[in-house]
């Protein structure tokens, strides 16, 4: 199995994709509406069996797990690879992971802390500055928390920045690198943060290493962060946890909070063990940065991100600590900067308060439903044991399992029967299976793609296929990111030595392999138009499927006539294709 397919096969992408929007089980797949353009009506499906995505709206268009993330984050394949294996604990080899340099990583650290310190000159000295100097100090930040934070402010003009950093001596590609300059459509370089206050992003050991971006107007979006670069991952970051690291394992306990205000408000009223996550969905690498400190670990996020991560990740949490998360429940409408500010004594009540975070899942759940209604106690069931299934440590999943058993009035013993057929290789099932979860299972036959892997072997093996034939085979023909990539680069290549310089080193093994395949040397032209025949009839069915999915959604919510009609419409052209795709194939025996 090839770095790609383990990644694939440790991460499900249901749980990726809801951590930038709210996904809503409907069936077998699950409706949101799409991440990547506004709408009222949901038009976007996961399939967990697929371990796929489409968004029937705006974008139309759809593809795996790597897909997404490039597509949300603006990556390349081998940074989004980078990134999910990181959430995933899958340790790429070092020459995959870290080629870069070391000297180049401290070329990074150094332009970012001069981009640091210029904004940071700009916020106390510059007239343009004034309205952001408001902002603080209407946030009633102190002059002591904006230099130790070294908050800043970027000029609201293109090329400022640049030309500092120009001057002092860094070559404009090493600028780039590190996220400071972005190159327009039009093929303009620019500054990347114009007209926001800076929030420097630090690591644990005090090195610049990002920066998060504040717009003080209704200039979208609100908040803007570095992209990835050789030295900054927003999902292993926490913000603050150069200045909380220390207390932290004093205090031995770490609180998350929100967000950069949040995190500086509380440092200034002496509750330094305070860190935040770049956005409200905390990653497992975050969680584990925090082990490393303290084993007791407290979210202080708005109620409804709360709820989100305790439904969501809270379990997972536990599991990589061995030890109980807790959630402090703030009072509606504020958020720890608010209490914090207002009374501290009252934040530290809160804190000291904390519900365990499976009880906090329980009280979540259970407020939306009536449990003197037979129905409500199905649904308690149905939601809260795949919870505690996932629960490792045996004594409290006993408790939690007598507390479901209470509340639901339910047989305990028949709850322990249902924890244990959702375990692999238990109850009823025909054979133990090695991996675990129902998605890992579902989603094997769906790792890599056997015809779509014969067709780039042909091609990389034969250069003598018609350079016609491939022009006409449409790249969204390959559904596997990565096969995707080796098709693009092979495209825009002159032989396996540039396609290979085209591409991530992460997929050098996979080209290796597909040079190293055995292809019988005879009637090549013509396996290679039976390979793109299939590869057009694995196309079609796939987006017959999605189309069928999404009208019985559609049905099911009572869609309207119009949409459905649309939809039933848009789904006999797929099959009109495959009867002619099936008719080539018996005409060619």
């Amino acid at each position: 199995m090839s770095i790609v397919d383990e990644v694939k096969q440790r991460t499900d992408i249901t749980t990726v994709i809801g951590q930038y929007t709210k996904l809503t089980k409907a069936g077998r797949y699950y409706k949101a509406l799409c991440p990547f353009h506004s709408e009222r009506q949901p038009s976007f499906i996961v399939y967990p069996e697929q371990q796929s995505w489409h968004c029937f709206g705006a974008c139309n268009t759809g593809g795996d797990v790597f897909s997404f993330i490039m597509k949300k984050e603006g990556m390349s394949f081998g940074d989004a690879l980078r990134l999910l294996a990181e959430r995933a604990g899958v340790d790429l080899p070092s020459k995959w992971g870290g080629e870069e340099k070391k000297e180049e990583k401290e070329d990074l650290y150094q332009i970012n802390q001069d981009a640091a310190q210029y904004f940071h000159n700009l916020l106390l000295n510059n007239p343009a500055a004034e309205g952001s100097r408001n902002y603080l100090n209407s946030r009633g930040f102190s002059m002591k928390s904006i230099t130790d934070f070294q908050l800043g402010f970027s000029l609201n003009t293109w090329d400022s920045l640049k030309n500092f950093l120009l001057e002092r001596g860094y070559p404009e590609e090493k600028i780039m690198l590190a996220g400071l300059i972005i190159q327009s459509e039009s093929g303009k370089i620019h500054d990347r943060f114009r007209g926001r206050l800076i929030f420097p992003i630090h690591d644990i050991r005090g090195r610049t290493v990002g920066f998060g971006a504040r717009a003080l107007d209704d200039s979208p979006p609100k908040y803007l962060n570095s992209p990835q670069t050789p030295v900054f991952n927003k999902s292993s970051v926490l913000y603050g946890i150069d200045y909380a690291a220390g207390t932290i394992r004093q205090q031995d306990m770490a609180v998350i909070v929100e967000g950069y205000v949040d995190v500086i408000t509380a440092h200034q009223h002496g509750i330094t063990n305070a860190v935040a996550s770049m956005g409200t969905a905390i990653t497992d690498t975050q969680v584990n940065t925090l082990k490393k400190l303290t084993r007791n670990l407290a979210l202080a996020l708005d109620a409804d991100a709360a709820g989100e991560e305790a439904m969501l990740r809270g379990v997972s949490y536990e599991n990589i600590l061995d030890a109980e998360i807790k959630v402090v429940i703030l009072p509606d409408g504020k958020d720890p900067d608010d209490v914090i500010k207002e009374d501290i004594n009252r934040w530290q009540q809160l804190v000291g308060e904390a519900l365990p975070i499976i009880d906090y899942t329980f009280d979540t759940v259970i407020s939306e439903l009536d449990l003197t209604t037979a129905r409500g106690k199905s649904l308690a069931v149905e939601r809260l044991l795949p919870i505690i299934a996932e629960t490792k440590d045996t004594t409290r999943q006993t408790h939690y399992l007598h507390k479901l058993a209470a509340l639901t009035q339910t047989n305990y013993r028949n709850l322990e029967t249902g924890i244990q057929e959702m375990k692999p290789g238990k109850g009823k099932s025909k054979a133990a299976e090695p991996k675990t979860g129902m998605v890992a299972r579902t989603m094997r036959r769906y790792l890599s793609s056997p015809v779509e892997e014969y067709g780039l072997a042909l091609l990389l093996q034969h250069p003598e296929i018609s350079e016609q034939s491939v022009i006409d085979v449409p790249l969204e023909y390959f559904q596997n990111s990565e096969n995707r990539e080796i098709f693009t680069a092979w495209q825009q290549s002159g032989g396996i030595a540039s396609l290979k310089d085209n591409l991530d080193t992460a997929l050098h093994e996979f080209i290796d392999y597909l040079l190293e395949r055995t292809i019988p040397g005879n009637q090549i032209e013509n396996r290679y138009d039976n390979c793109v025949l299939r590869l057009r009839e694995n196309y079609l069915k796939n987006l017959e499927e999605k189309r069928a999915a999404k009208f019985t959604l559609e049905a099911e919510l009572g869609g309207a006539d119009a949409a459905l009609a649309r939809l039933e419409e848009e789904g006999i052209e797929p099959s009109i294709q495959l009867r002619e795709v099936f008719l080539r194939k018996v005409k060619g025996g």
